[in-house]
């Protein structure tokens, strides 16, 4: 069996800058993903949080690649649940480009086992999150989705 990769392309009517801020920004992330902080310095080994409202971590990861505007990519792992092992971190790796007068961008989300319930987690999370950065960035506003924990 071969291990799962989540791959989405979306094309956003802002520049690349915008775009990069809105990934990295945590007064910006908040918008988008559920009241949710991104914090990091963004160097190459540098921690990264998902901070929840409440300020527990949700997950968390260290910066691999930082080149802004273009690339930017981390591993990602989320605490253990309790009676469960530890889960191995995975990669996320955010491509950036310019194509037909806007902004592409391709989220690639690896290293996921064989059958990983996670997978599907992360799968269904990011088309979610994506989607309502997409609607942030092109109108003002994120999708009023109400999320759990």
């Amino acid at each position: 069996m071969e291990n799962p990769k989540f791959v989405y392309v979306l094309h956003i009517n802002t520049s690349p800058q915008k775009l990069w801020n809105a990934l990295t920004q945590p007064e910006f992330t908040q918008q988008y993903w559920g009241g949710r902080r991104v914090q990091s310095d963004w160097t190459v080994g540098a921690s990264i949080k998902h901070l929840k409202p409440d300020g527990a971590v949700e997950l968390r990861g260290e910066v691999l690649q930082a080149d802004p505007p273009h690339r930017l990519s981390y591993t990602f792992t989320s605490p253990a649940r309790e009676g469960e092992p530890e889960r191995a971190p995975t990669r996320v790796t955010f491509e950036i480009a310019v194509a037909f007068g806007v902004t592409k961008l391709t989220i690639v989300h690896d290293g996921f086992e064989p059958g990983s319930k996670q997978f599907l987690e992360v799968a269904n999370g990011w088309q979610a999150i994506l989607s309502s950065l997409k609607t942030l960035l092109e109108t003002g506003a994120p999708l009023p989705f109400t999320w759990k924990g």
